[in-house]
């Protein structure tokens, strides 16, 4: 008698879009952190309840990775790329937990750049992430991320050269500091979300 194997579970799909859509409120909310009267407190608690609700999608495709006999692709690459999702969404609540923390007021203006960034990034991960299902036409997302990467890079050169130029007291450097290394973070993680993603697309070519 033929082997029958289980047919491949096609929901893991609906899971890592449904993943890389809640890093498009997460980058909205930062950029709401940003603007000036917002209710940082209420900000904070709909990125933390947003991080929560990414935390949950994280598990479910844990879970499902351990419990599904046919995974669509290998199910390490599964691990790394529920992973690599999860973490820009943590490095992005870290960053709004610490403005609301260090009470910072005087936000410099370049750290609008590393939240457009931001945002342009996971916009353009939750819109390509449905086509890993066939690993078409995502060539031009890995190339526009590293583009973007590279503008985080720069701008965040820009912000330190900023701080450390004496127009900051110590205290104000140290604290601010920390929220920008926390935006670099997610910058650097969407990164590593596309090259995972270029890794699974050129093993299921």
């Amino acid at each position: 008698m033929a082997l029958r194997l289980r047919p491949v579970d096609t929901t893991f799909y609906d899971l890592f879009t449904q993943q890389a859509s809640h890093l498009v409120v997460g980058a909205d909310l930062l950029g709401e952190m940003l603007g000036i009267g917002d209710n940082r407190e209420d900000i904070a608690r709909r990125m933390r309840d947003a991080e929560h609700a990414a935390d949950d999608t994280t598990h479910e495709i844990v879970r499902r990775a351990n419990t599904t006999f046919v995974t669509p692709f290998d199910r390490e690459d599964i691990y790394s790329l529920a992973s690599l999702l999860d973490d820009v969404m943590d490095f992005m609540e870290e960053a709004v937990d610490l403005v609301l923390l260090y009470e910072v007021d005087d936000l410099p203006g370049e750290l609008a750049e590393q939240v457009d960034v931001l945002q342009r990034c996971a916009r353009l991960t939750a819109e390509s992430m449905p086509r890993l299902q066939t690993t078409k036409d995502l060539t031009e997302y890995w190339i526009e991320i590293n583009r973007l990467e590279n503008t985080g890079d720069k701008t965040y050169r820009q912000i330190l050269a900023k701080l450390f130029g004496g127009g900051y007291d110590a205290l104000e450097v140290l604290k601010l500091k920390d929220i920008v290394d926390s935006l670099e973070d997610a910058i650097d993680a969407c990164e590593s979300v596309a090259n995972i993603i270029e890794q699974i697309a050129v093993k299921e070519s």
